[in-house]
């Protein structure tokens, strides 16, 4: 294996709902859901049986051919997007295998349509933000304006700005008629679980009106009910939608699958030939995707989230009046939650394991917490009295943890 990873030493060989084995079976409460991926929690009974049938009917055609399910899953992420009150201008889906390749197609999709409104190619550059990540491909890196992941494949493509997240003052020289694309999460993941406000969305959807720009949503982490809502962005008013919607992670619960969701105005520029993919689409990915987008828009599902964020508030709060020099900040919605921490998270994270709770970091000494949307009010309870012990173990009694070298589950190096 290429050494793109630093793991710790556990080695997974089973999961089932909420918790993962090792190969000498001892049992890990999930909170980190394969990276926001594992919504329906590990091996889902429904999903099993969906593929098995699948894979005994049709696993790939290529995109040369129709298949039935990508067009009842196109179908049906319009569908629920709009009746959810999201982005009201959905109106077609292009279908690829990751959240990096749902990106790449809105970034390309957006220079096409500057190519198409201004045809001498000057309306040409991307706006994305500090903090963010949109993937590792080379128009995603691009976009994602950390040193550490684009440092060593540097140059990048050119035409990418950056600008400062939440920054509503800098949007007028930021995103100007040089601009054809802006692409924002509305909660930065990676970043550290920082929440856009309302006003700043808001400012970047008139800039890009005002200049003929497209505004993507990168919900590919944030989207699909996590934060309680089917699209983070649906608490805003149509005014404030985009133009580009992309998704994957928990669209498939750990199949490989994204989707780049576009207006017509965006569906008008792409023609034939523009973009494609070859596995992007298949009815295997798609037949289980349309299960797991069922289940996911269950509004009492929702509901749940909500509620389930409240415990962990209400636990987070216990260990601020603990820890009140450590513990700064509790940051996100739903069931994406960040605990900022003024020390290094990683002992915390190693003592968890060693005590059977899975958590992991994000931004700069973030605790990133993204569990199963189907874990229990008692699982919580359970991980929260977990984390109580690693975060006194970690800040009072260092010396009992048995640090490995993989004590940083989001590698590379450095993160």
């Amino acid at each position: 294996m290429v050494a793109t990873y630093v793991r710790p030493p556990p080695l997974m060989v089973k999961g089932a709902g909420c918790y993962l084995w090792d190969a000498e079976n001892r049992r890990y409460l999930d909170f980190t859901a394969g990276i926001a991926v594992n919504a329906l929690g590990h091996c889902d009974p429904e999903m099993a049986k969906l593929l098995y049938q699948q894979a005994l009917t049709l696993v790939h055609t290529s995109n040369l051919y129709h298949n039935p399910w990508v067009g009842e899953l196109s179908k049906q992420i319009i569908t629920k997007t709009r009746s959810a009150g999201a982005m009201h201008s959905a109106s077609k889906v292009f279908v690829c295998n990751s959240g990096t390749e749902a990106n790449e197609a809105a970034i390309k999709f957006a220079r096409k349509v500057g190519k198409v409104r201004t045809p001498s190619g000057s309306q040409h550059e991307i706006v994305s933000f500090h903090n963010s990540f949109h993937g590792r491909t080379m128009g995603a890196l691009s976009a994602t304006p950390n040193p550490k992941y684009q440092k060593p494949f540097s140059p990048m493509i050119p035409g990418f700005k950056y600008g400062t997240y939440n920054d509503e003052e800098s949007i007028t020289k930021l995103v100007n008629e040089g601009t054809c694309g802006v692409i924002v999460e509305p909660i930065q993941g990676e970043g550290g679980v920082n929440v856009a406000t309302p006003s700043f969305l808001q400012a970047l959807r008139n800039r890009c009106n005002d200049v003929g720009a497209v505004l993507v949503y990168d919900e590919i982490q944030c989207g699909l009910s996590r934060t309680g809502q089917l699209w983070a962005h649906q608490i805003l008013p149509p005014s404030a939608h985009p133009d580009m919607l992309t998704t994957a992670k928990a669209l498939g619960n750990g199949f490989p699958i994204g989707a780049t969701i576009v207006n017509e105005d965006v569906a008008q520029c792409v023609v034939t030939g523009d973009h494609g993919t070859t596995f992007g689409g298949n009815p295997l990915a798609c037949r289980l995707a349309h299960y797991i987008f069922s289940r996911l828009s269950d509004p009492e599902l929702q509901a749940s989230v909500l509620a389930k964020e409240k415990v962990f508030r209400q636990g987070f709060a216990k260990l601020q009046q603990k820890y009140p020099e450590q513990v700064k900040e509790v940051r996100g919605r739903g069931l994406i939650l960040g605990l900022q921490l003024t020390v290094d998270p990683a002992p915390v994270v190693t003592a968890a394991r060693e005590r059977g709770l899975l958590i992991i970091t994000c931004g700069t000494n973030t605790l990133r917490l993204v569990p199963p949307l189907i874990i229990t009010e008692e699982e919580i309870g359970q991980g929260l009295e977990i984390l109580e012990q690693a975060m006194e173990i970690a800040l009072k009694r260092p010396h009992e943890i048995h640090s490995t070298k993989g004590q940083q589950e989001m590698a590379p190096p450095g993160r």
